[in-house]
């Protein structure tokens, strides 16, 4: 059966957005099993199935990521289809500010924003680095990009990339301690985590790994610097390390073990009568963040 209900489309991408069927039925406003009747409806519309669900957690097979790629590109189009026709002849203009995680605001976000500033004369940017989740309309800020959506209806959250988490190592590192060959190895290898637990769990593929933290911050970037520096394996979203994987700085290790991580999202408050700066600055930030392992 033909695929081509763009509803049900938004509906699938709204799913792993929100992480779970759940938490899709509160953001769209819909009972639990009025969303479970729309994912069977799309499973049995693509004859594939999409989703594996447990009581606890959920993942997408192989056919629900290649779909949920195609999804996001689509209705982006769409949406960039109805923002020209809405913003034809409007000025990008006024004040923009933007918030975005520190690491992935020095090493990606900010050279982006400084680019499309310059396109736009009559643009004023303010970027705050934060890794604190802010309220957006408190702070008076226009857009967030955010490692993962927002459930609350009152906030847009708009797909800009995909993401997924890496173990990696320094070079001397492993050469000291060898290549973990499977994730029970890690227990034997020194593990850097981000967090302040003693023990943690790391999710690899199909594989619930408990480690025990040798080093443990509630930094990111102290992390990074710990396992650029060689004290150890860190698990880290590959736009943090993309750069550093191919500068040869560090070395990813169990590649055949990625850990799922929450897609890249534009963060917005406010549906209606947006500001063309706001969808100028998704769309040029969508445009340009294919893959982290891509030089924009």
């Amino acid at each position: 059966m033909p695929l081509n209900d763009i509803g049900l489309l938004r509906f699938f991408v709204g799913v792993v957005t929100a992480g779970s069927l759940s938490g899709a039925a509160r953001a769209q406003h819909i009972t639990l099993p009025s969303a479970s009747r729309k994912l069977r409806q799309l499973e049995n519309d693509c004859g594939v199935r999409l989703l594996h669900r447990t009581t606890r957690r959920q993942s997408l097979t192989d056919e629900g990521q290649l779909l949920y790629a195609r999804a996001v590109r689509i209705l982006d189009d769409l949406e960039h289809v109805e923002q020209l026709l809405q913003h034809k002849g409007e000025n990008v203009t006024g004040q923009l500010r933007v918030t975005t995680p520190v690491s992935l605001g020095r090493r990606r976000i900010a050279p982006l924003l400084a680019r499309f500033g310059a396109l736009h004369p009559e643009l004023q940017i303010q970027v705050e680095l934060t890794d604190t989740v802010l309220d957006l309309v408190d702070a008076g800020v226009d857009l967030a990009i955010r490692l993962g959506g927002m459930e609350d209806s009152s906030y847009i959250s708009r797909p800009l990339a995909p993401n997924h988490r890496v173990l990696c190592a320094s070079p001397e590192y492993l050469r000291r301690h060898g290549d973990p060959a499977q994730p029970t190895d890690l227990a034997g290898h020194q593990c850097l985590h981000i967090g302040l637990q003693a023990h943690a769990e790391w999710r690899l593929g199909n594989h619930l790994v408990r480690i025990q933290a040798h080093l443990a911050a509630n930094d990111g970037e102290v992390v990074h610097q710990w396992a650029l520096d060689g004290y150890g394996i860190a698990l880290k979203s590959i736009w943090d390390v993309a750069q550093d994987l191919n500068a040869g700085r560090l070395k990813q290790v169990l590649r055949q073990h990625r850990s799922p991580a929450t897609p890249l999202h534009a963060v917005y408050p406010h549906k209606h009568h947006v500001a063309p700066r706001v969808h100028a600055c998704i769309d040029y930030l969508a445009a340009h963040l294919q893959r982290p392992e891509e030089e924009s």
